[in-house]
């Protein structure tokens, strides 16, 4: 943990470099080791918010160390930064996930 998911409807050149980004910001925001951080990305897919231009959708759990208020522009900024996607057209959920409910090596967090 933490966990980002980044759906998008524009196509991604070059996905590695995209997770490896966007896990070392998301280490960064929430002070967490880059070694505990899983990105995922689905690029390319169908998406509809209010019209076809692309648009973004990121899901962003962990246990604590979440500020929305504070990641919300960093990660939207990115977001545009990286992919062209304006900051009007993404969307980002942020879920703070009890330690009991999040399992690593076997094992839960609490």
């Amino acid at each position: 943990m933490p966990y980002i998911n980044v759906s998008t409807s524009a196509k991604v050149n070059d996905k590695g470099k995209l997770l490896e980004e966007i896990s070392i910001l998301i280490s960064s925001l929430t002070n967490k080791s880059k070694r505990f951080v899983m990105a995922k990305i689905d690029d390319n897919c169908q998406m509809y918010f209010e019209n076809q231009t692309p648009a973004c959708f990121l899901e962003i759990k962990s246990i604590g160390s979440l500020n929305p208020s504070e990641m919300a522009k960093p990660i939207s900024d990115f977001v545009y930064e990286k992919m062209g996607i304006p900051i009007d057209r993404i969307y980002i959920s942020f879920e703070d996930v009890p330690a009991s409910l999040w399992a690593w090596n076997g094992k839960t967090f609490g």
